[in-house]
């Protein structure tokens, strides 16, 4: 178990942040352990290609046969929408002299020897860094920000929206318990059963502040692998079928017949926050053909919206709940 013990001025300074180096650096799993991450599949298949002319044999090595990070790469969030650039200045930033440490911590237990291409990089430790961040920028450019990225930020702060509201409404015992599978939550003490290590860890969070991100790259809540490091937790992010080709939740065909089809369709997606740009992908249409409904929809009543970061989430309000018989 991994125990993080909070007094109650530390769960006022727990926050929640999405990251784009996480998501990132966490993705390099869907390349070493391909059908993990299985609603993650059909989209990084159409990635291979761009991700293949990269430097895709450094990459890979940054992830160990168990699915571990170096800690340095997943450097917690300053902010609850950093910049990616900003985060990847924070990695550039490591003291090259520390790499070979910040390595050997993430192989070396699990007796796997350091991977010979970062082995023999360590001879200069300032080039093997500078190497390993041009691989993830160039990998962040080519595959994720183009297409990936805006329809996984508006997932992510979709699942931020949702858990402001859970501990709006409900507080922290019910937050954390909703997280994740995980996660226990008693007197005080947030517990991650961390089955794949050998021992207990406690972490007390000592007026760093928690910080609680969503990810589509874990199977369930994990931290740092040096406990020493200030206090972070990464869990599945809800909503991810969306990104997975599923279809939209078919409307009920009184309410198609209410209020048009389009419209049924939005009120059916809509049982958690979403922005226009996951409707649309979702739907297959165009962005403003989506605004254009939902405005309506807002205008009536049958819809809230929340601006979050850069985007404006929408969801069903009670009347639409009504009307779609809370599906």
């Amino acid at each position: 178990m991994h125990r993080f013990t909070l007094r109650l001025a530390d769960l006022a300074t727990t926050w929640f942040a999405y990251s784009p180096i996480h998501e990132t650096v966490l993705s390099l799993r869907m390349w070493t352990h391909p059908g993990v991450y299985r609603l993650q599949n059909r989209a990084f298949e159409q990635l291979r290609p761009s991700f293949e002319r990269l430097d895709s044999r450094l990459l890979r090595t940054l992830t160990t046969r168990n699915r571990w990070v170096p800690d340095f790469l997943t450097p917690r969030p300053s902010s609850p929408a950093p910049d990616f650039r900003a985060e990847l200045a924070t990695v550039r930033a490591l003291p090259p002299e520390l790499l070979r440490g910040e390595l050997e911590q993430t192989f070396l237990p699990h007796g796997q020897p350091l991977p010979a291409l970062l082995e023999a990089g360590l001879a200069d430790p300032a080039a093997l860094l500078g190497r390993i961040c041009d691989a993830l920028e160039e990998y962040w450019e080519a595959c994720l920000a183009p297409a990936w990225w805006p329809q996984a930020r508006a997932v992510l702060e979709a699942d931020l929206v949702y858990r402001a509201r859970v501990l709006a409404q409900h507080g922290a015992a019910a937050l954390f318990s909703d997280l994740d599978h995980r996660l226990e939550w008693a007197d005080g003490v947030l517990s991650i059963n961390r089955n794949w290590m050998d021992g207990d860890v406690e972490t007390a969070v000592d007026g760093r502040g928690l910080v609680l991100c969503p990810t589509f790259f874990v199977r369930g809540a994990i931290t740092m692998i040096d406990s020493t490091r200030p206090p972070q937790i990464s869990y599945p992010a809800r909503g991810q079928a969306g990104m997975a080709g599923q279809g939209p939740p078919v409307p009920p065909r009184a309410l198609e017949a209410l209020v048009g089809a389009p419209k049924a369709r939005l009120l059916a997606m809509l049982a958690e926050p979403a922005s226009t740009t996951e409707l649309s992908y979702r739907l297959g249409v165009t962005p403003g053909a989506v605004s254009q409904h939902l405005s309506v929809l807002a205008a009536t009543g049958l819809v809230t919206r929340a601006r979050h970061g850069r985007s404006v989430l929408y969801r069903r309000s009670v009347l639409g709940d009504e009307l779609t018989g809370g599906r």
